[in-house]
């Protein structure tokens, strides 16, 4: 089972796009499958979508995965955005699912009162069903561009997907030809357990938050169990554990009460100790399957990503367990994932 690794870059009172670069190439000079960058309604701070779709021509391999709220939003224009990403990253793309459950942040909107979490939920895994489907609404060879006859497309392998849910009613098909990697990699925090049900069914990629392999363990086989019910292959969704790290103790062993693993802290399980101990951590976690991979949030994001970039992944790599180049060059093959077939295509490919 391979590992993989991915890590956050979010900084605060950064509002152009250097910064966030400078962490993005760090993190693929390590090889990382994949960055992410948070966004909130609550928050003030740029938009985390229009950030990483300036980073994409910056960068060169790695996965760039924004937070994305369902809440208050449209999956329609959504979709389009996400698959613009992974248009112009040449395949790299993901996005998070978020909800937005607070009163403030629906007074924002005035559409609708805030709901519950289940409920909200609930909608995420609807709005990420029509978001695959329209990615789908073209099929991959719809574009003709055929100056001489001026025709820029075959209408015949474009597809309503005439979506009919409980919080949307989508007709299509998509304004995006379908991205290079089919379906751009979905990314589920299934800590929560009203979220579960969402990542079981649509994440590619699901994060929980684990102080221990045995926990990370239970939540994996859950995650799975649930999958398989679904109806989907267990060996489609990747699980990795959420953990936060603070790497400023350089060298120096794992903080008392660290060394057996994170302790839980208001922003989660966190790890504070050096990055060789984390190393042993990252692979003892690996090597008893718990989990697939992990997703690192630095403290210090500057300082942090770059002792684990130069510590604990150059200890991973000279171990044999972490890859030192990319063997493909989009996200999915980073994470080991098949490009989806087009559902539409397929259905138009049988007899009738």
């Amino acid at each position: 089972m391979s590992l993989h690794l991915a890590a956050a870059i979010d900084l605060s009172g950064a509002y152009e796009a250097g910064p966030y670069a400078e962490l993005a190439l760090l993190a693929e000079g390590g090889a990382l499958d994949f960055v992410t960058l948070g966004d909130s309604f609550a928050r003030p701070g740029l938009d985390a979508l229009a950030v990483l779709t300036r980073l994409a021509p910056a960068t060169g391999r790695i996965g760039l995965v924004p937070a994305v709220t369902t809440t208050h939003t449209e999956p329609f224009h959504v979709q389009a955005a996400v698959a613009t990403l992974d248009w112009v990253s040449h395949g790299r793309a993901g996005w998070t699912v978020e909800v937005s459950a607070t009163e403030a942040e629906a007074r924002l909107f005035g559409r609708r009162r805030a709901a519950p979490r289940e409920e909200l939920w609930q909608e995420a895994a609807e709005f990420a069903d029509v978001a695959a489907r329209l990615w789908d609404s073209w099929e991959d060879d719809a574009e003709i561009r055929d100056v001489p006859t001026g025709r820029f497309i075959d209408r015949d392998k474009l597809h309503y997907v005439d979506f009919e849910g409980r919080a949307f009613s989508v007709r299509g098909p998509s304004i995006v030809p379908r991205p290079p990697q089919g379906h751009p990699v979905t990314v589920v925090d299934a800590t929560e357990p009203r979220a579960r049900e969402a990542a079981a069914r649509h994440a590619d990629v699901a994060l929980v938050h684990a102080a221990s392999a045995a926990q990370a363990d239970a939540a994996r086989a859950e995650l799975r169990e649930l999958a398989a019910r679904s109806g989907r292959d267990p060996d489609t969704l990747r699980v990795f554990a959420a953990l936060v790290v603070d790497l400023g103790g350089g060298e120096h062993a794992a903080e008392r009460g660290h060394g057996g693993g994170p302790l839980p802290t208001a922003e989660g399980p966190a790890y504070r100790g050096g990055p060789v101990d984390l190393a042993e951590l990252i692979a003892a976690w690996h090597r008893t399957g718990a989990v697939d991979g992990f997703h690192l949030t630095p403290v210090e994001p500057r300082r942090d990503l770059e002792r684990l970039v130069n510590g604990t992944v150059a200890l991973l790599q000279h171990r044999g367990l972490f890859r030192t180049f990319y063997p493909g060059s989009t996200l999915r093959e980073h994470l080991g994932l098949a490009r989806p077939a087009n559902r539409y295509a397929a259905l138009a490919g049988e007899p009738s």
